[in-house]
């Protein structure tokens, strides 16, 4: 495919990476904390375990990369037609976006003022997913106050599951919320809706992994939830202050997870969770920003290809703290250079003040970023309706095109922005001189008013509640 697209490693870069990890993973191995079964496991499976240390020889991960499957479907919910619709294919070639996860406060749409996160923002937010149309699968924009503690990874799952259709990428808490988001998806669509739900975990670097993160690396592969598994080492702090080091780190992190995942069960789905931080020594803020956290990100995507495997990277934020300059000039930016990663599953669209922040006009302007993007990543061809060599010879010199059969019939391949300003000042001007802000907030508020294009019924919704009734008591019961 001749198509825009970024790397920095090839092959050979790679292979000395992928070497340099088997000698840490063999030699230095990892911690496994809190949580015995995952000892129990890696050590049938061969891997060399003393307390919590656990050190894996390169055989043993050759056969983890060897077994992970190198494309899964996720499918949507609802009817036969809103699965296929809203389907995904996980491979690498292929990028998906969304929107990221578990932000603590929310900018509000009404009054603009920052605040908590409700259960109510995250189905309305899900709800605007659902009508954008560059949003692939859609994650909670935010982890919400006004639920109960021991389920609001969950309730926060729940509210998703009642106002969008489109595949879910869930952050749970632990093991035990995989087959209760399973359970949610079937109430949603049927059987059929099983495969309409993914799974985010993540390691504790430098080489750690604890029980929280390990039980959703085995509960997925035992259900065959797709599961991601995404490292952030940071340059200086949890890795070397080298952004090759920090990657190498990364990796060992998400090898050693795929080793006990594919041991749990062969050939169950797993995507490869690349990226990277970057601290500022004056302030130990850690930004996505930094154009170091962005070379590490593009390596991890490099040796997610290498690999084969599907890669969940990022997209679309920003570290401002308010919808300004900064704001749309950061997003726009890294929408453009994540989606030339090409990575398989791109999140974080939205995101304001390094994840802790969410916003409506982030994530609506986010879904304009994208658009642009994929114009840009389409493919160019170079066959005889491409080149167009008789449309040009029938013109001539010093004639146009404007009239011409051939751009009637091309003219809808172009993309017309619907938040970009292409006009000239006194038209602007007549239309009340509208600032990108003001667009956006413009197009927020018609979102919102529109009729939701999805809602659950009554039924529905008394099924997930009771779902997460009985997801609280067995938490509270094990002293969650």
């Amino acid at each position: 495919m001749a198509s825009a697209s970024l790397s920095i490693w090839g092959a050979e870069e790679c292979r000395r990476v992928h070497a340099a990890t088997l000698t840490v993973l063999d030699e230095c191995g990892v911690e496994v904390r809190n949580f015995p079964r995952a000892l129990e496991l890696y050590s049938a499976a061969g891997a060399r375990v003393t307390g919590t240390r656990v050190r894996i020889g390169p055989d043993l991960v050759e056969r983890a990369l060897a077994s992970a499957p190198r494309s899964w479907p996720v499918c949507g919910r609802g009817d036969e037609a809103d699965r296929a619709g809203h389907s995904l294919d996980l491979r690498d070639g292929e990028s998906y976006f969304g929107p990221g996860s578990d932000c603590i406060y929310i900018r509000d749409p009404e009054t603009a003022e920052l605040r908590r996160v409700t259960v109510a923002d995250i189905e309305s937010l899900a709800g605007v997913c659902e009508r954008l149309p560059d949003i692939d699968f859609v994650m909670s924009m935010g982890l919400p106050g006004d639920a109960p503690r021991a389920v609001d990874d969950l309730a926060a799952a729940a509210a998703m599951f009642s106002a969008t259709r489109k595949p879910l990428l869930v952050a749970p808490k632990d093991g035990v919320a995989v087959g209760v988001l399973r359970d949610m998806a079937v109430a949603c669509g049927g059987p059929q809706a099983a495969g309409s739900v993914m799974v985010y975990a993540m390691p504790s670097p430098p080489l750690q992994h604890d029980g929280d993160a390990l039980g959703k690396v085995i509960a997925c592969a035992e259900l065959h939830v797709p599961l991601i598994y995404a490292s952030a080492p940071s340059c200086g702090t949890t890795a070397p202050r080298s952004v090759p080091a920090a990657v190498l780190v990364g990796n060992a992190d998400v090898l050693s997870g795929l080793v006990l995942h594919q041991f749990a069960r062969p050939g169950a789905p797993f995507v490869y969770g690349a990226g990277v931080g970057a601290t500022d020594m004056r302030t130990g803020f850690d930004g996505h920003g930094a154009p170091e956290a962005w070379l590490g990100q593009q390596l991890g995507a490099d040796l997610a290809r290498f690999y084969g495997l599907p890669s969940f990277n990022y997209a679309g934020m920003t570290d401002a703290n308010d919808l300004d300059e900064q704001w749309a000039a950061e997003e726009f930016a890294f929408t453009v250079l994540g989606a030339l990663q090409r990575s398989t599953l791109i999140h974080d669209l939205g995101y304001l003040q390094v994840g802790l922040q969410s916003s409506y006009e982030s994530l609506v302007f986010g879904d304009e970023c994208v658009a642009w993007a994929r114009t840009y990543l389409q493919e160019m061809r170079v066959d005889a309706e491409a080149l167009a060599v008789d449309e040009i010879l029938a013109v001539g010199p010093g004639g146009h095109h404007l009239g011409r059969k051939y751009t009637r019939s091309h003219n809808r391949e172009f993309w017309i922005p619907s938040l970009f300003d292409r006009s000239v000042h006194d038209r602007w001007a007549a239309e009340g001189s509208r600032t990108l802000k003001d667009r956006v907030r413009a197009k927020v508020a018609a979102l919102r008013a529109e009729e939701p294009p999805y809602r659950a019924d009554a039924a529905t919704r008394q099924e997930l509640a009771q779902l997460l009734r009985a997801a609280e008591e067995q938490r509270l019961a094990a002293g969650a």
